[in-house]
């Protein structure tokens, strides 16, 4: 099953008892339609996911960030203490796609910074100029 989704918190690792590593995160993904009435209706459908192939993809799943992955879905449900009945979807990911980071993440490049880099790469070019051939 393949989903798309952004990040709802930052992936945190947990290590097992048995030393074993899993990141687990939580992703929302939307979906829009039209009622019989004409009314756009908009759902979000949240999943906690688990992944544990390798730690340090916790690194860059960050809040905000938007991912598709590929693995199995599949639910949990079970009464509280409170005696209320719960529910939860779970996906356990096989593999991740980033498709964007989160936007307190971006280390884009900014205007600024961006003519300063094309200085430097024209004037580095300009030493290439001289060459015989």
């Amino acid at each position: 099953m393949n989903i798309i989704g952004r990040l709802t918190r930052d992936a945190e690792v947990r290590t097992l008892s048995n030393e074993k590593q899993v990141v687990n995160f939580s992703i929302a993904t939307n979906d829009n339609y039209r009622n019989k009435q004409g009314v756009k209706i908009e759902q979000t459908t949240y999943f906690d996911c688990s992944y544990w192939i390798s730690p340090k993809v916790a690194e860059i799943l960050t809040k905000g960030a938007l991912v598709e992955l590929n693995g199995r879905a599949y639910n949990s449900a079970w009464i509280g203490k409170d005696g209320e009945a719960h529910a939860r979807l779970n996906f356990l990911t096989s593999k991740i796609k980033l498709h964007s980071s989160s936007k307190k993440d971006s280390n884009s490049i900014t205007p600024k910074n961006k003519e300063e880099n094309e200085k430097s790469k024209s004037a580095e070019n300009d030493k290439d100029d001289d060459l015989p051939f």
